[in-house]
């Protein structure tokens, strides 16, 4: 996959070492095509876990990637270095006039805190406004699906009592969606969130294309009809280690967090993890480049207009 992101970032020699085709920028002028441009907002404290973790996930496809990461704001990180963050990160002011053919944005770790209360929400929201008219395709992740949910049908914080934290099962509810081509009719996803996404509150709030679903962690996948919209309530994009890590930090907190379900093996903390969903991860990724930005985006990017667009696949 020739996915475009900058010699030092520290994701390139991961995903090299990973046998993933990471592309310079000389070789890529030498393809004489049009990368598609990919916007990723990244939330999360630890950035350059996460920026890896998604990278690895754009690399499924044969199309070329141009990947820009975006910072909701200036403020000092406590989990990644300032150096990092100026080197590789774009603010919102830099990029506002331009047009992308896709915008991710990631979870964060909010699921206990108001909209209002979170000190970038207005920030978020004008980004997220400024996609409708300037993206082809926004994903949202997690906690990201939540806020996005909000600013597009206006629906309340709902919040489960405790934590979901763990893999689970899955049926597909759309059998032949784009999304949703070459999935098993059940398949294995982790989560890690507070958010309730209950898929009869969303069918009866939403005009949503309610994609996948599991009985215990409710709505996974759904889409708006012009699959402009995405919304992934999990963390496919997540590692093997990512819910240990989560767990572990949470008991040094001391929270007495649950053992994540389906996780370890024998669900004992003493064994090692195993990564159950990265086929499907990495399926749901290409689709959406493929169906949700590529089949739909212009080829050229200054007239992006919504005409392009369809409702049917």
């Amino acid at each position: 996959m020739p996915i475009k992101i900058p010699d030092q970032l520290p994701a390139t020699d991961v995903l090299r070492q990973e046998n993933i085709f990471v592309m310079s920028e000389s070789r890529a002028l030498t393809q004489g095509i049009r990368p598609l441009k990919i916007l990723i907002l990244n939330l999360m404290p630890k950035k350059i876990e996460t920026e890896t973790q998604f990278l690895r996930l754009l690399s499924n496809s044969p199309l070329q990637l141009d990947i820009e990461l975006l910072r909701i704001d200036d403020r000092p990180s406590k989990n990644t270095p300032e150096e990092h963050l100026n080197t590789f990160y774009r603010q919102f002011q830099t990029i506002e006039h331009r047009n992308f053919d896709g915008l991710i944005i990631t979870g964060a770790p909010l699921g206990l805190v108001q909209f209002e209360d979170v000190l970038y929400w207005d920030h978020l929201k004008t980004i997220m406004n400024w996609a409708k008219d300037h993206v082809t395709s926004t994903l949202y992740v997690c906690w990201a699906a939540q806020a996005g949910l909000k600013l597009l049908y206006n629906l309340p914080k709902r919040t489960l009592k405790e934590k979901l934290s763990g893999v689970y099962h899955h049926q597909i509810q759309h059998q032949f969606h784009p999304i949703l081509r070459g999935f098993d009719d059940t398949f294995l996803a982790p989560h890690s969130r507070y958010a309730d996404f209950s898929p009869e509150f969303l069918a009866e709030n939403t005009d949503l294309d309610i994609l996948a679903t599991s009985d215990v962690a409710g709505v996974y996948l759904a889409a708006t009809k012009d699959k402009r919209n995405v919304f992934v309530t999990g963390h496919p994009e997540y590692d093997a280690n990512t819910l240990h890590n989560e767990y572990v930090r949470d008991l040094g907190e001391g929270m007495e967090p649950n053992i994540p379900v389906n996780y370890y093996q024998n669900d004992n903390p003493d064994n090692p993890p195993s990564a159950t969903w990265r086929s499907h991860g990495h399926l749901l990724f290409a689709n959406w480049l493929n169906y949700c930005v590529y089949q739909q985006t212009p080829y050229d990017l200054e007239h992006f207009s919504e005409s392009n667009f369809t409702k049917d696949d």
